[in-house]
């Protein structure tokens, strides 16, 4: 039995790496591609240094949080990683809809008591 060696298609591998080179330039002129080059590559809160294997979990934050204001001098963002990122939007909800931290509840609050009676449940038995 003769085993058939495949060869590769030229054009399709000139394709597959003429899209990747303009996928990393697509990236690279995004906002987040702009904030990898104009900051350092480490957490703006904890200070976890970031390097090539690990920088998909450094994120760009946007201060004010409007992902549609993205200055080319960067002064919205900071750079985060994913766990002070998270807690940053988590605190930012909690203020923004009346949270813990606000001080503000809309909720009502709780008047029933299930151990109310229990004493009297206890001395019946």
């Amino acid at each position: 039995m003769t085993i058939k060696k495949i060869q590769p298609d030229k054009a399709k591998l000139n394709q597959i790496v003429t899209d990747a080179r303009r996928n990393q330039e697509l990236r690279e002129q995004s906002y987040r591609g702009q904030a990898l080059k104009l900051y350092p590559w480490v957490c703006g809160r904890c200070a976890r240094e970031f390097d090539h294997k690990n920088l998909t979990e450094l994120t760009v934050h946007h201060k004010n949080h409007n992902h549609d204001d993205n200055p080319g001098d960067g002064s919205n963002w900071e750079l985060l990683c994913l766990y002070c990122h998270d807690n940053e939007h988590a605190r930012y909800e909690e203020t923004r809809f009346g949270g813990k931290s606000s001080g503000k509840s809309s909720s009502p609050v709780a008047t029933h008591n299930p151990f109310a009676d229990l004493k009297a449940l206890m001395d019946k038995k």
